[in-house]
This record gives C-alpha cells, sequence and structure tokens, in this order.
C-alpha cells in the first residue's frame, strides 16, 4: 500500500537523517535522552533552509502585508468586530458542541452558509483543517458492511488537511491513490471499476499557486465512475463565482448532492474555523461520526458572530470578490513584466517562484526591510519542492500598493 508524504500527496520518501545519540535505525544510544535526535533534525533543517519561524506582526501602518488570507479585507470590518463582541458578551467563550457549545448562533450560521452555497446543510467545525478531516474520514473509512475497500485517488497537490486525511483513511484500510495535479484523465484510471465506494479528494483552488481546477470537471469524472467529489475551496469561497459564492456555490454544481465541500471560514470571511457543506444525509453522517467534530471543542461564539457578519456583508457588497481577483491579476502581470517567474492567478493568491529556500528567505527578508511582507512557504509546503514568495491579493489594495510592492519585490531579488 502506498504511503504519502506527510507534507504532499506525493508517495512518501525515506528520512536518511542521523541525529547525534541515536543508533543507525534512528532509536536512542543506551543512556542518551530520548530527545536528543530532535537537536539533530533541528540543525538538519537549518543547513538546508528549511528552519521555520513566525515572528509576531507589527502593528504598522506603514507596512503593506501581502501575507494574510483576508482577501476581502473583512477581518477587521466595523460589523464583524461588533459581531465577535456582541456574540461573546451574549454566549461566553465556547464549549463541546455536543454538550453546551451548540447555539442558535452556529446554527443561524449553519443555515446562512448553506444557503449562500446552494447546499441542503452545513455543519460547522473548530478550524477548516478539522472540517477537512472530517470530510474525508467520515465518508471515505471503511465500514462493516463494505464488499470491499473503499478508493480514494488524490490531487498530489492537495493541501496538508486532505493529505491528513487521506493518510488517516488509508490507515484504516482505504485504499489512497495519488494523481499528478489537474490530470482527472489519471484520476479517472485509478478510480477504476468495482463495487466499493470511491472518491475523488481535490482542492478546487490550490493554496500555493492559486490555479484552480474547476469542480465540474471533478465531477464529471467522479460521476463517470459512480464515485463522489470531495473538494475542498478554502480559497475559493468569496473569491471566485458569482458574488464569491465559490467554486463550487457558483458552478453549475450549486446544489449536486453527490459533491461535498469543506470551506474555511478564516480565509475570504476574516474570522476562524470551518464548516462543511452537502446534503442533509451527509450532514447527518458527520454530525454523529466525524470525530473532529464529535470529540473538539466547537468554534467559539466570537468567530461564529464574525463569520456570520462577514458573511452577510460578502452578500451586501458582492463587488469585493471582484475586487481581490482584480488586484491579484493587476499584482501577477507587474511581475512578470519585469521578468519574475509569477503565477497567472484564479483567485486572490500569486505566488514566485526562487532557486532556493536561502534565496527565497533572503527575498523575503528584503522586502520587510522595505515595508513588504510576503510569504515565504518552503518545502515540504511546497508541492514541486521549489520554494516560492506567496503573495495574497485583497480588495482594499488600491494602485499605488501594487506598484509599492511590485517595485520592492523585484529590487530585492536575490542575485
Amino acid at each position: 500500500m502506498e504511503r504519502l508524504d506527510p507534507g504532499t500527496c506525493a508517495p512518501r520518501r525515506p528520512w536518511t537523517l542521523r541525529a547525534s545519540g541515536t543508533t543507525g535505525a534512528g532509536r536512542p544510544l543506551p543512556g542518551s535522552h530520548p530527545l536528543a535526535w530532535l537537536d539533530a533534525a533541528a540543525a538538519h533543517r537549518a543547513r538546508a533552509g528549511l528552519a521555520r519561524r513566525t515572528p509576531p506582526c507589527p502593528r504598522s501602518d506603514l507596512l503593506l502585508d501581502l501575507t494574510g488570507n483576508d482577501y476581502l479585507g473583512l477581518a477587521r470590518h466595523p460589523a464583524v468586530v461588533a459581531a465577535a463582541t456582541d456574540a461573546a458578551r451574549t454566549w461566553g467563550a465556547g464549549g463541546a458542541r455536543p454538550g453546551t457549545g451548540a447555539t442558535a448562533l452556529h446554527a443561524e450560521l449553519e443555515r446562512a452558509l448553506a444557503r449562500f452555497h446552494g447546499a441542503e446543510d452545513a455543519l460547522v467545525f473548530s478550524s477548516g483543517y478539522a472540517a477537512g478531516l472530517a470530510m474525508v474520514t467520515a465518508l471515505i473509512a471503511p465500514t462493516a458492511e463494505d464488499g470491499e475497500p473503499p478508493v480514494v485517488v488524490c490531487d498530489r497537490n492537495n493541501h496538508a488537511s486532505l493529505v491528513d486525511a487521506a493518510r488517516l483513511a488509508q490507515a484504516s484500510g482505504t485504499r489512497v491513490e495519488v494523481y499528478p495535479h489537474g490530470d482527472l484523465d489519471a484520476a479517472a484510471a485509478l478510480l477504476g471499476s468495482g463495487r466499493g465506494r470511491r472518491a475523488i479528494l481535490s482542492d478546487t483552488v490550490f493554496s500555493v499557486d492559486g490555479d484552480l481546477v474547476e469542480p465540474s470537471r471533478i465531477a464529471a469524472v467522479a460521476r463517470a465512475h459512480g464515485a463522489v467529489s470531495l473538494v475542498d475551496d478554502a480559497h475559493g469561497l468569496g473569491v471566485v463565482g458569482p458574488g464569491g459564492r465559490g467554486a463550487v456555490g457558483g458552478s453549475t454544481l450549486r446544489g449536486a448532492d453527490d459533491v461535498v465541500t469543506a470551506v474555511s471560514l478564516s480565509k475570504a470571511l476574516g474570522s476562524q474555523g470551518g464548516a462543511v457543506l452537502g446534503s442533509r444525509r451527509v450532514i447527518r453522517h458527520l454530525a454523529e461520526t466525524a470525530r473532529t467534530f464529535v470529540f473538539a471543542t466547537t468554534l467559539a461564539p466570537a468567530a461564529t458572530g464574525a463569520a456570520l457578519a462577514a458573511l452577510r456583508v460578502l452578500e451586501a457588497e458582492p463587488e469585493r470578490s471582484a475586487a481581490a481577483r482584480s488586484r491579484a491579476a493587476e499584482l501577477s502581470e507587474g511581475l512578470r513584466s519585469h521578468g519574475l517567474d509569477a503565477s497567472v492567478p484564479d483567485a486572490a493568491v500569486v505566488s514566485v517562484r526562487a532557486d532556493s529556500p536561502a534565496e527565497a528567505t533572503a527575498w523575503r527578508a528584503g522586502c520587510l526591510d522595505q515595508g513588504v511582507r510576503v510569504g515565504c512557504p518552503l518545502p515540504s509546503s511546497v508541492p514541486d519542492g521549489r520554494p516560492r514568495l506567496r503573495l495574497t491579493a485583497h480588495a482594499g489594495l488600491d494602485e499605488a500598493d501594487l506598484r509599492r510592492a511590485v517595485r520592492v519585490i523585484h529590487a530585492n531579488r536575490p542575485g
């Protein structure tokens, strides 16, 4: 059975590092500390330029931030902040959903998300990561009634939450296959035929390069093989589709009962949490069996109220989604006009390829010194192992911001 790499859906390769204080098999030497290997592992990452630091973000009106996923600029919207405050005052700090954590506010958010997306029902989770895990593990893990193991085929570039979900399903007996990014002919071949349950698992908008695989193409292949489509629209909701209804909710698949969608509330809606949207029987199954729902603390009321208010702002001001896409396209065009290897965005994410982790981190540092904060995903966060700068456009950027971003990024390119 194929094993998956912890950072991507690629087949896992053995890690050959031998830490000091360990034997050749990676076991601690007699008398050494059982966690001594952590120091050698950290040194190995540092030598490879893969050390990760997350310094606190300064509050500065002079800093142009292109790292966050607040695509619509709603995280600090007065109505969103006020709704978060009111919810905390009314409902308190939070609780476990199956116990005291289920509030009328959670139910209202679920109804609003389902209506906006065109689904029959929705279920809110404490994070988008938890929503993705629930969608896959609850719907594709083997059951006692299965005559043969379920099969799930995964896009190689899927987000880590989907990778981990596939690994958990694989550990329980599901057959997991990986197809090249966006190659749905390969996905069809891997689905094969049989009477067991089958699924295609894919992001819609991929988080590193911002490219979109149309869910209608995924669903067409899935339907031809009697499979369900499990898609993650974390970076599509609020940004793509008419009025920001997402890659699924804004398409001909709106309301389709053989498509299940996970979304994030921490991207375009500027809050925290996630949700799964689908038919009533799907949501009932998740509410009764998904471990990241049943055994987890629910989304805090403040975040619930904020997400609901953000959704209402989006419904009232749908032009925000088009503005985010337009700013991303302008940013990409400006970078490419300076000879940089920038992606052409389908949503609000633009990536610029670097030649090495050291180059990427130096590039990011140089931009920050000049007041432009950019992301820098490194292996294993990047699908092809090549580091990038990751830029996120948002609706509030103006022409001066875009010119400044292009100028600073171009000027600080190493070499």
